[in-house]
Formats: C-alpha cells, sequence, structure tokens
C-alpha cells in the first residue's frame, strides 16, 4: 500500500515533468437550464446558467471564480465534474475530451477530479461512518482489503487533522468546520488531480475558515493538487488563488493574476466588486462604486453586454455589441468594449 509521503513524492516528480501544461481547458462552454411550460411540458425557454465560457487551469495553480450568487459559479464546476452534462462546448482534462464521456468511461476518468461542497452538513450520509464514508471510493474504485482500506482512511483522517476515533463515528456527532475536513478527506481518498472547491468555507465560522483555508493549501502542496476554487469572498479568494476569473450573469467577464485583478481591475463589474472589499483600517477611506439595478434574468439577458443595464461607464454600442475575452496586458483578459 503506497503511503501518502510516498503519493508525495511521486506527484511531485511527475509534476516536474509538465509543470507548464494545463490540466484543464474549458472551451465556449454552455449549460442551460430547460424552463418547462405549458399542457405538455415542453421547453419554453432556457435558464442560461453557463453562457459561452473559456478558460484553463495549469497543472499545480489554483483559478478562483468569483462573483455574485447566481452568476454561474458553481454550474461550471458540477459541469467540469459532469454531474450536469454542458449544452455546447468542450472539457479537456488533462488532455482527454470528456465532453461527451457517458457510463464506464466517465465513471473511470471521475477518479482523478473530485468536489469538496458548500454544506458540511448535507453532503455527508448520516446513516455512515465516517470511516465507510472516506473509504467508498476507495471500496468502489478498488479491491483493497479491508485492512488496507482502514490504513488508507487511517492516514487521510490523520492528514485532515481528525482523531482516529473519528472512524468510528458518525457525521451529526462532529462541528461543522470537522465535518468539512471530512469532505475533504473523502475527496482526497482517489488522490484526484484536480479538486472543485465549491463554496468550502461559506457555511463555517469564521474561527474556523482560516483553518479549513490553510488546510486546503497545505494539502495542495503535499498531494500536487490542482484547485477550482469557487466563492464569493474575494478576501478568501485573494487568499487562496493564483488566478482569478469574475463571472457575470454566465459569462466570464475579467481573469488574471491576482496582483493585477487586485491592483488594477479593468471591467467596471470587478471594480464595483474589489471596492465592496471592507478596509481593516477605520482610517483609511476608498471610493465605493455601488451599482444600480438589479441582475436581469438569466432566461432574458439583455443584448449586447450582459453587464451594461448596470454598468456606469455603458455606451451606447454596449447594448448592441457583447464584447469577447480579450488579453488586454500579458495574462490580463477583459470582456468590455472600452478595451475593443
Amino acid at each position: 500500500m503506497m503511503s501518502i509521503t510516498d503519493v508525495k513524492e511521486k506527484n511531485k516528480k511527475s509534476s516536474l515533468q509538465i509543470s507548464e501544461e494545463n490540466l484543464l481547458e474549458i472551451h465556449n462552454l454552455k449549460t442551460y437550464y430547460p424552463v418547462k411550460g405549458g399542457f405538455f411540458k415542453r421547453t419554453v425557454a432556457n435558464v442560461k446558467a453557463v453562457d459561452d465560457v473559456t478558460f484553463e487551469i495549469k497543472k499545480g495553480e489554483t483559478l478562483g471564480l468569483v462573483g455574485e450568487s447566481g452568476c454561474g459559479k458553481s454550474t461550471i464546476g458540477r459541469t467540469i465534474l459532469r454531474l450536469l452534462n454542458p449544452t455546447d462546448g468542450k472539457i479537456l482534462f488533462d488532455g482527454q475530451d470528456i465532453t461527451a464521456l457517458r457510463g464506464k468511461n466517465l465513471r473511470e476518468a471521475r477518479q482523478d477530479f473530485q468536489m469538496v461542497f458548500q454544506d458540511p452538513y448535507a453532503s455527508l450520509n448520516p446513516m455512515q461512518m465516517v470511516g465507510d464514508i472516506v473509504s467508498e471510493p476507495i471500496r468502489n474504485y478498488t479491491g483493497k482489503s479491508v485492512k488496507e482500506l482502514k490504513g488508507e482512511v487511517m492516514q487521510l483522517l490523520n492528514r485532515v487533522g481528525l482523531p482516529e476515533d473519528a472512524y468510528y463515528k458518525y457525521a451529526h456527532e462532529f462541528s461543522g468546520g470537522q465535518r468539512q475536513r471530512i469532505g475533504i478527506a473523502r475527496a482526497l481518498a482517489l488522490k484526484p488531480k484536480l479538486i472543485v472547491a465549491d463554496e468550502p468555507v461559506s457555511a463555517l465560522d469564521v474561527s474556523v475558515q482560516s483553518q479549513v483555508l490553510n488546510l486546503l493549501k497545505e494539502l495542495q502542496e503535499d498531494f500536487d493538487l490542482t484547485y477550482l476554487f469557487i466563492a464569493h469572498d474575494l478576501s478568501v479568494v485573494k487568499h487562496m488563488s493564483d488566478r482569478i476569473g469574475v463571472m457575470y450573469l454566465g459569462n466570464l467577464v475579467e481573469i488574471a493574476d491576482k496582483k493585477s485583478m487586485y491592483a488594477e481591475p479593468l471591467h467596471p463589474y470587478t471594480q464595483a466588486l474589489i471596492s465592496a472589499i471592507p478596509e481593516a483600517d477605520p482610517k483609511k477611506k476608498k471610493d465605493r462604486i455601488v451599482l444600480q439595478g438589479d441582475v436581469p434574468s438569466p432566461i432574458n439577458p439583455p443584448s449586447g453586454c450582459p453587464f451594461h443595464t448596470r454598468c456606469p461607464m455603458a455606451k451606447a454600442d454596449c447594448s448592441k455589441i457583447k464584447p469577447a475575452l480579450k488579453e488586454v496586458k500579458p495574462g490580463h483578459s477583459v470582456a468590455c468594449i472600452l478595451y475593443e
């Protein structure tokens, strides 16, 4: 049985050979939810949760994905893991097109990508002991003995900071932070290459959030993990991410490394988000950009730029032209007519 140390060394060696490669590539991804209506329940409209999104994640990096609730962040994560079927576009994982995989082929591919869910109270089976929850992925994919399974699970529980007796307890016996650690251990069980962390600390107390975030960073180095980190808290995303993508109404409107994103945001929506981050020093004042109006419906998004109905810098052409995501500085891309 491979120990966690062995896996760490093995992954470090392999990452040196292909460190510059993209682990994940998303090309023109669309995920629509059909709206049924009428006597025959026909599709009468579509909720355009993700609408023509393209980006990549390099091996070993963390890409943070931010935006308001309902902007499509979680839908992207679930589509990448094929928990949802894409309406259009391509998903390339480690060079393999997984967009149309089904059945056995999809099951085999899923060993390499896992998810840490937002709600640790809802994502764990209350009828199973923690040992069974964490070992279930290993049982499903390997023929290891009970003794081997227990040994691996004990290592994982120890690595995420849980005591050995957690193996024989149930989820309801743990706090929220401890439950999230169980969920992280389960996600690590098959030693995946990519983890989609969907708002992993938003349901936790503030005092516990930093502990879980630091654990995720430590595990990334130990297991040579790649993260898609989904959140709405820009302070958390800044702490966790190498690059950051900003979404609005199903569209990716800006993507850059975190230093550029926070020092010089280009898109008016990104500027508004960053202006809303609280300042730790009460003596420091900064101009707050308050957006007017509500987010339009993803069933019937506005023509042209999806943000133009709320944009303080909108021009007449913004309602007619939908700008493409364009690199305007090295590594910094934005979808805005101001930079066309």
